[in-house]
């Protein structure tokens, strides 16, 4: 189980827009990597619209946003365009990505999880939030950890 303090493994996906997106080359500012179930579901799109009302406050406090989902390319760049999402979508098709950083299945193995990760400049994993219910939540605890280690705070 991935912890607090790990290196986040590294990883390239495709973006919505094609492109390659890696982890690695994010370094030197923290990282918000958010997995959500599905595009166009109700928690995921008020959980994707909580981002891009506040990724003006994600951009002051220098970090990257990037949402996961097994969603395709062309899935994403759907739902990207309708919400007006100014952050980028990763198309983990086969799951690797969620295997890898070890996010659990909900409601019985049923959905896919939601699961946050906030990365440091560093590389390591600095909060893990984990809630399916708590779609906006993740937005806001994200905010309050990015705040914490821009004051130079182990976030608690």
């Amino acid at each position: 189980m991935l912890k607090l303090g790990d290196q986040a493994p590294d990883f390239t996906l495709p973006t919505d827009k094609g492109e390659p997106f890696q982890l690695s080359q994010q370094r030197g500012r923290p990282v918000v990597l958010y997995f959500y179930p599905k595009d166009d579901t109700p928690g995921c799109t008020a959980e994707a619209c909580a981002f891009r009302d506040q990724y003006a406050d994600f951009l002051d406090l220098g970090a990257v946003v990037v949402g996961v989902s097994s969603d395709n390319e062309a899935s994403h760049q759907r739902f990207s365009q309708k919400h007006r999402l100014p952050f980028p979508l990763l198309a983990d098709a086969g799951g690797q990505l969620r295997l890898a950083y070890e996010v659990p299945r909900a409601l019985l193995g049923l959905l896919p999880g939601r699961v946050t990760f906030v990365i440091d400049a560093a590389g390591r994993i600095a909060y893990i939030f984990n809630s399916l219910s708590g779609a906006t939540d993740h937005v806001r605890k994200t905010k309050e950890v990015l705040r914490q280690l821009a004051e130079g705070r182990t976030p608690a």
